[in-house]
């Protein structure tokens, strides 16, 4: 069994074949980000894109938020047609270049330009939790990933673990991730989406046939629209209708996909929840309930921050080259900084002293969470450096960085050639 926390009253069994999956997503993840940086968008529509500017022509929509979506704005859907149905809140304003005196406030919606580091940092927040609440994690993207928590809990209060794992995210990084437990990945992957938004489905073992044969064919897991109408075509609506029918036909129009569809439906899928690679990064974060101005208490969460990614790189028998911190000042601006060092070390005191010195400069600040990472990560067997050799050595100066990807100067292609926060 692994070594990781497990509920209350939850006894082992290595008999048990079916393994416990969650999917995690989350829910209209960029424009829930964009909520988190501004807290007054909450309950209005939020649409995240590009070119919705007045004077662009080209951009499409890359989330829009459930408010959003009921005036039939979607994702992948070009930022003309979003506008013509949900105008922009800004041209309200008789200053802004669009400004149309006929608007109606509730007609209209906020709309916000991409910013992936923003959203990577919160997406490693998330991350963290993920990894903290499972022994293998496996992200799928930004947004989503699968988790093996066999060895964390048991069918009888899977639901009850699945809700650990929501309220986590909730609450420590603020944001709204719907969840689904199953056997299968296929299966976790179906109900994560089935009760959106913020929502919980477990799919026990013995319910999974029954739970499956009623969906429209749409949403059996990899099934696109082009796919779906073909399956129509062959008088296949419900997964059901896929689980009873002839596998052969499929076969020889879907190839060995078909044959993968006949499986999912019926809910056979043996694929195990895997990581993608060795990690790029460790980090950990913590939270204070408000804002800390004072050193004493920020100080000492960045010593426990960075004995604890030391200790977890040690585990993993990583070495790495780069030592960063976090200072996330109120509402949520987020503000990184990094050192890199000539060497692979595995060194939990230099952590600790790099990362106190990277800190100082938000020692006085007001800072509602702090982080610890270390990057640039080798596995491979290597001679390490040791604490010694840095006796002397000049410290190299640390690169600037803040949640939008610019430096503070506003220059977009700071760091060109130097390690990399979006881990963080």
């Amino acid at each position: 069994m692994a070594d990781g926390p497990r509920l209350p009253g939850v006894e082992d069994d290595e008999d048990d074949e079916d393994p416990i999956i969650l999917h995690v997503d989350a829910d209209c993840f960029y424009a829930a980000c964009e909520r988190l940086r501004e807290p007054e968008l909450e309950d209005d529509p939020v649409v995240v894109g590009m070119g919705y500017e007045p004077g662009e022509t080209n951009g499409a929509v890359a989330t829009a938020s459930y408010e959003a979506r009921e005036f039939g704005v979607e994702s992948a859907q070009a930022i003309s047609t979003a506008l013509e149905r949900l105008p922009r809140r800004a041209a309200l304003d008789p200053d802004a270049a669009d400004h149309d005196p006929e608007l109606v406030e509730s007609e209209t919606g906020h709309y916000r330009t991409v910013d992936l580091d923003y959203y990577e940092s919160v997406a490693n927040e998330v991350q963290e939790i993920l990894h903290d609440c499972a022994d293998v994690v496996r992200e799928v993207s930004i947004d989503e990933a699968y988790l093996e928590v066999t060895d964390r809990t048991a069918w009888e209060v899977a639901d009850g673990f699945a809700r650990h794992v929501k309220d986590r995210i909730r609450r420590e990084v603020g944001i709204v991730v719907s969840v689904g437990a199953a056997p299968t990945m296929s299966a976790a992957k179906i109900a994560s989406d089935f009760d959106k938004p913020d929502g919980l489905t477990v799919v026990r073992p013995g319910e999974l046939r029954e739970f499956l044969a009623p969906l429209e064919v749409d949403l059996l897991h990899g099934v696109g629209p082009v796919t779906a109408r073909e399956l129509r075509e062959m008088g296949l609506e419900t997964a059901g209708d896929v689980a009873a029918a002839d596998p052969e036909p499929l076969v020889e129009r879907f190839g060995e996909r078909g044959r993968e569809l006949y499986d999912r439906a019926r809910g056979d899928d043996d694929r195990r929840v895997e990581p993608k690679g060795d990690p790029k990064s460790f980090s950990r974060e913590s939270a204070f309930a408000e804002p800390v101005s004072e050193p004493a208490p920020k100080y000492e969460q960045i010593e426990t921050l960075a004995a604890a990614v030391a200790d977890r790189a040690r585990r993993e028998g990583a070495l790495y080259r780069t030592v960063g911190v976090k200072a996330v000042e109120p509402p949520f601006e987020v503000n990184t900084r990094e050192r890199s060092l000539p060497g692979p070390i595995d060194e939990p005191e230099l952590v600790e002293r790099i990362a106190r010195e990277l800190f100082a400069e938000f020692e006085r600040e007001p800072v509602r969470k702090v982080g610890v990472r270390v990057a640039n990560l080798e596995f491979a067997a290597a001679d390490q450096t040791s604490l010694d050799g840095w006796a002397g050595t000049p410290d190299t100066e640390a690169e600037p960085v803040d949640g939008t990807g610019a430096d503070r100067d506003g220059d977009p292609n700071h760091g060109e050639g130097q390690s990399s926060l979006e881990d963080f």
